[in-house]
Order: C-alpha cells, then sequence, then structure tokens
C-alpha cells in the first residue's frame, strides 16, 4: 500500500496528467489505464487517439478473472517488478513467469525457439483463463497468439504491448486481428515492461473502485 507521502506524489502527477492531456478520445474505463501507462512511461504519446486498442469486452473481462483470482502470465520478471503486489496478495493471483528457468534454456535450443517462446507454452495451463502481460517479447505474444489460433488456450485477457524494432508493431498487429480474445495493446514499437505491469495495476484499481476498497 502507499504512504501518505507517496500517494499524494502519484496523486499529483495524474492531475498534472489531467491538465496536459485535456480532451482525449478515450472512454471513462479506458482513460484511467491510459493515464496509468503514460504515469509509468511518461510517454504522453499514449494518449493520442486510437494509440492504445481495446477490444469491446477486453476491460470488463479483464476486470471479472482478476477480481476471481487467476493467474497472471509475464514474459519477463520486470513487469513482476512494476506491480503493486498487495493486489495479487488480496484477489489470490498466482503470478507466473517462467523466463529464468534454465529448463527453458534447454528447451528452447533444443526446439530452435527463443527462452519466450517456450516460457509461454510451458505456461498454458495458467494462460487458460488467466490474464497474460507481456512487455518485453514479441516472440512471446506471437507464441500466445499461435496457441489461441491452435485452440490450446483462451486467456481471459492479453495485454500486448512489447516494445521494440524486431516485431514489436507486427506482433501487436496480429494481436488486433483477435476478434473472441480479449486484448489490450498499442500501435507501433513503443510499449514495456512498465506499462504492462502499469495496465493490471489500473485493472485493479478499477476492481477496488466497483468494490468501493
Amino acid at each position: 500500500m502507499q504512504t501518505e507521502k507517496g500517494q499524494s506524489i502519484e496523486d499529483a502527477s495524474m492531475q498534472m496528467i489531467e491538465e496536459e492531456i485535456g480532451e482525449h478520445s478515450y472512454n471513462e474505463m479506458e482513460w484511467p489505464i491510459v493515464r496509468r501507462i503514460i504515469h509509468s512511461t511518461a510517454d504522453f504519446d499514449f494518449a493520442d487517439k486510437n494509440r492504445v486498442i481495446f477490444q469491446k469486452n477486453a476491460i470488463q473481462s479483464g476486470i471479472n478473472a482478476l477480481r476471481n483470482g487467476c493467474s497472471i502470465v509475464v514474459d519477463v520478471n520486470g513487469v513482476i517488478g512494476g506491480l503493486n503486489k498487495q493486489n495479487p496478495k488480496d484477489f489470490g493471483n498466482n503470478i507466473i513467469c517462467n523466463i529464468s528457468d534454465p529448463k527453458m534454456m534447454e528447451l528452447a535450443k533444443k526446439e530452435g525457439k527463443t527462452r519466450s517462446q517456450v516460457s509461454m507454452r510451458a505456461a498454458k495451463s495458467d494462460i487458460n483463463g488467466g490474464v497474460v502481460a507481456i512487455g518485453n517479447a514479441p516472440t512471446a505474444l506471437l507464441e500466445v497468439i499461435q496457441m489461441v489460433e491452435e485452440g490450446i488456450v483462451k486467456p481471459a485477457l492479453i495485454i500486448g504491448i512489447p516494445v521494440g524494432f524486431i516485431c514489436a508493431a507486427e506482433s501487436k498487429e496480429e494481436l488486433s486481428k483477435l476478434e473472441e480474445i480479449p486484448f489490450i495493446t498499442n500501435l507501433g514499437r513503443k510499449g514495456g515492461s512498465s506499462a504492462a505491469s502499469a495496465i493490471i495495476n489500473a485493472l485493479f484499481k478499477l476492481i477496488r473502485a466497483e468494490l468501493g476498497s
């Protein structure tokens, strides 16, 4: 939980974002998420019209799953580092990150894939019905999309916001083509672990607002 001083700094930052952005195209559920991405990245480009893309059921599906204690599967430990740890503790969410498992390196070499790809495939039971948050590795996002298309997994929400130059924008474009799976993504190369964790934190903030806590 925030200290009083920490909360006052966050409140002032959010107010500054509101004042600098002014009018925007996001609705009342989308904007708190976009605003928290901006807060975590100090990048006002995310406020541009349609820069952050929300599948029509994404926010409510993510809220329902997180509130009911679903697993949160992430691509790198950096996403975990940005999470408010009290939220998963309170709602019973397991956080899964296989990237540092030595077995993933061995398997990746054997299959000619990246560690991110095999890490996602290894977490398929947690991805099914869970929330996936990818902020670093486009190959992880593409692997999840492939698993969805193969009918292996059906996540409650895919947060696909990897940063980078190779396949980052392309992986997010592929994600935006999924019609039946709720997703939150963005256009272009920008993104990152801090943005991915910010989205999860924002969803928990919306949950607590609904619960009045």
